[in-house]
């Protein structure tokens, strides 16, 4: 390194007062995990390469990033020209710092005005995003605020009147505070909208359409997304001035994961579940349902198994769904039961493990489903439980998203999903003795915090015997869908799997 932008734009030329800068950094420890190709192959570039300001790099640094990904090398230079971009790549390969960092990078901090938006779909992404802001600017001087429906107005209010330099939200909170003139988007010149396929649906486009008329006209629109329907185009064609295109989808499934489907009854799935549970080396896992209902049916019935176990759904109040995010991101739980609300951009990279208790009826909920492992080129595992009825959307959902989705081995490797490091520690994730009392007690499998879950699980009585009983129960199960041979051997297959 010879040169080097400082804080009052003077270029520093002296590689000694780099390193003694570098020197000072409070740096994380270093993942030493391996990657795969999906982070790693780059042109070579490193974030010095960009010319940015000192402290931010100091926050990048100090975050952990040591160079960047192939969608920040090829997304950050063209952010920092100003020009609009239409970015596509696959989840979990860093596409959130992707715009972060030139965004920020373009703020003048001095200068008491919002100067950059971003939109996101849901709360939790919202929330995981502004973190990401607030840690890569902390060395910055400036203000993140995020704001999202089912939180108090009145507080957003109060705080806009404090300097706000980048806001992020979901859409309709932020048209409600822009129409009533709270904040102020007339000198905002990046417009950026993560999960862009998402937010340009039949929901959220008249929302977005009104709040862009609150920008000036030359704002810069980035849009980032995995997938990219035709809705979007028609929205780049109409307010997005010759956007550069970038697509690093060479493939849509994430390398670092392996998928595998076992193939059992309706009444089998928690047997199944609980043999996973005590046969996988889990550090987190996420566990799909398609219902709010059957979240928490499901994740009453794996406390009662007595593992530790939170879950989270649209419709829980706000606070109760933040709380659960945070402590789940931070460890204080090992499982996590939800609907389809985390499948969008979330990112913890201890999960590597996913189930599909319930499996998803298409294949861009497939593919942000088990885009939740395997995060940043690391390994993860995605399992999916079919019965007779998801048979044919599993050969539609191969073929749409050109990947392979194998029979469960009744042994399945550990290199596939547990770092190098941890490999020959024992499977932990077994259940705690069962316990008296309401709320589980903590089984070893996470930190001290784990007695706080007992404010998550609610309890509730069994509505039945728990979801939709398999309408094929007593048939023959004899079917070949694309090379999955449905019948008595894949059954005894899972027999063996499921030890019985």
């Amino acid at each position: 390194m010879s040169s080097l932008r400082g804080p009052d734009s003077v270029v520093l030329d002296s590689s000694k007062t780099y390193d003694d800068w570098k020197k000072t950094l409070n740096l994380s420890t270093k993942d030493t995990r391996p990657q795969t190709e999906d982070v790693t192959k780059t042109k070579g570039n490193e974030f010095e390469d960009f010319y940015l300001k000192r402290e931010l790099l100091m926050g990048i640094f100090e975050a952990g990033f040591e160079r960047p990904s192939p969608i920040q090398e090829e997304s950050i230079p063209i952010a920092l020209t100003g020009r609009d971009i239409l970015a596509r790549a696959k989840n979990g390969t860093g596409k959130t710092a992707a715009f972060i960092i030139p965004a920020l990078e373009k703020l003048n901090s001095k200068k008491p005005k919002t100067q950059a938006l971003i939109l996101v779909p849901t709360r939790e992404l919202a929330l995981q995003t502004s973190h990401v802001c607030k840690t890569l600017g902390k060395h910055m001087g400036i203000n993140v605020m995020v704001t999202t429906g089912g939180t108090s107005l009145q507080q957003d209010i109060i705080r806009l009147h404090d300097p706000v330099h980048v806001i992020v939200g979901t859409p309709g909170r932020i048209l409600d505070l822009a129409g009533k003139g709270v904040a102020e988007f007339s000198e905002c010149f990046t417009f950026i909208m993560d999960e862009a396929d998402k937010l340009l649906s039949l929901e959220f486009t008249p929302v977005i359409e009104q709040l862009l008329a609150y920008f000036p006209k030359d704002r810069q629109i980035m849009l980032y997304s995995a997938t990219f329907p035709l809705v979007v185009k028609s929205f780049m064609d109409k307010h997005l001035s010759k956007p550069y295109e970038i697509n690093l989808m060479d493939e849509l499934t994430l390398r670092g994961v392996t998928q595998y489907y076992a193939f059992v009854e309706e009444k089998q799935k928690v047997h199944c579940l609980n043999t996973l549970f005590s046969k996988l080396q889990i550090n987190q896992s996420i566990i799909f349902c398609n219902s709010t209902n059957r979240v928490e049916l499901l994740a009453k019935k794996i406390t009662e198994l007595g593992y530790s176990c939170f879950y989270s759904h649209a419709k829980m109040l706000q606070n109760h769904r933040n709380r659960v995010f945070h402590d789940f991101r931070n460890g204080v739980c090992r499982n996590l039961v939800c609907s389809d609300l985390l499948t969008r951009g979330i990112d913890i990279q201890a999960v590597n493990v996913v189930i599909n208790f319930d499996f998803p009826k298409n294949s861009e909920t497939y593919l942000h489903r088990i885009g939740r492992s395997g995060r940043f080129g690391h390994l993860g595992l995605a399992i999916n439980l079919i019965n007779w009825e998801d048979r044919f959307n599993l050969y539609k959902i191969e073929q749409e998203l050109a990947t392979e989705i194998q029979p469960i081995p009744s042994i399945i490797d550990k290199r596939l999903y547990v770092s190098p490091s941890a490999l020959d520690e024992p499977v932990n994730n077994r259940p705690r003795p069962k316990q008296r009392s309401v709320a589980p007690q903590s089984n070893g499998n996470a930190n001290s915090q784990l007695n706080n879950e007992q404010s998550y699980i609610r309890q509730h009585p069994l509505r039945g015997r728990g979801g939709n009983r398999a309408r094929s129960h007593g048939r023959r199960y004899s079917d070949r869908v694309n090379g999955h041979t449905f019948n008595c051997k894949v059954r005894i297959d899972i027999d063996i799997f499921l030890d019985l």
